[in-house]
């Protein structure tokens, strides 16, 4: 039940869990919640599953028990996910709290623009970055360096915006209102009376999502440049390879920042699209490649970090809906 509240990708929740051995939990993925376009070798959804693993970890900790976890047992494909196991999960008494537990409930994606009058202190940065355990991590606050990441990133998202197929794979995401929120709880949450004025007026729905001279897609793109544009530092995580097993190890360790910066009170969104491995990305993947593992390996997430006014906890499908057995 603490795990559901994990990170993901486009809030997909690809995660199902097999309950029917004692004491034994498996992961799987849910094959139908990946996506292919922006994410053509679920590397980000392997990513979503490591901080599912992780809070779960915790969890069980607080409760008593050592978790055990055996990765991909059957094996995994480099290039796509498929049927076999994500994780197996043994259970014994023992565990060592994690303080950063305590902050699971009020974790956030903080997709808002960030108050450009206050600055993430060095300390801040020092005391995130402790956070992780099994990956390289850096962070900056240095004005230069985030006006030059804050234009990378803008550019990324306009790439993928002005990209058809990658666009649109959002937008069939899109949940406007609270009826389509209630029937799919995942996916992105346009919900409020805002939207909802929008969407019974006709002037917000996929169709004029997707169409360049409409006043939502217009309005759509200056709200995300807002974020891209006020970062006040940025955080990324380096793997040496691009393995399955560094994918999952990303995710711990993302998740454990993520909730270092709770506990701070420091807003934080990833910027995952220069990190996209599709053709139209290719030159701006390998500019921040360049700029952030000029040495070699692979980024594997990427953040803007700030202060902004706390936001509600974006949807999740109960419980009920991701066990199995």
């Amino acid at each position: 039940s603490y795990a559901i509240l994990a990170p993901n990708p486009h809030n997909r929740q690809p995660w199902l869990v097999d309950l029917s051995r004692d004491n034994e939990v498996t992961l799987l993925v849910d094959r139908d919640r990946l996506l292919p376009h922006t994410d053509p070798f679920n590397r980000q959804i392997v990513i979503g599953l490591g901080c599912f693993l992780e809070i779960f970890r915790m969890a069980a900790a607080e409760a008593g028990y050592e978790t055990k976890i055996d990765l991909f047992p059957d094996g995994a494909r480099a290039d796509a996910l498929d049927d076999r196991p994500v994780a197996v999960l043994s259970l014994s008494p023992g565990g060592t709290r994690d303080p950063l537990f305590a902050h699971v409930p009020d974790r956030r994606t903080l997709k808002e623009p960030y108050d450009t009058g206050a600055e993430v202190s060095q300390r801040t940065l020092d005391t995130i970055l402790q956070a992780a355990r099994a990956t390289q991590v850096a962070a900056t606050n240095d004005p230069d360096a985030v006006l030059a990441l804050r234009s990378l990133s803008h550019e990324a998202i306009r790439i993928e915006i002005e990209t058809p197929h990658t666009y649109k794979e959002s937008v069939d995401l899109f949940r406007i209102g609270h009826k389509e929120v209630n029937a799919n709880p995942d996916g992105i949450d346009f919900s409020g009376p805002l939207f909802e004025a929008m969407h019974l007026a006709g002037l917000f729905n996929r169709d004029v999502a997707m169409d360049p001279d409409s006043t939502a897609y217009k309005e759509g793109l200056k709200a995300v440049y807002a974020n891209t544009d006020t970062a006040m530092a940025h955080i990324w995580q380096i793997t040496p390879g691009n393995s399955r097993l560094e994918q999952i190890a990303a995710g711990q360790d993302w998740v454990r920042l993520n909730l270092a910066a709770t506990a701070l009170g420091v807003g934080i969104q990833p910027l995952s699209q220069a990190l996209q491995e599709y053709p139209e990305m290719s030159d701006l993947y390998s500019d921040i490649h360049d700029r952030l593992a000029p040495g070699g390996g692979t980024v594997q997430m990427f953040a803007r970090l700030g202060y902004a006014a706390p936001v509600p906890q974006s949807p999740r499908w109960p419980l009920e809906a991701k066990v199995l057995g």
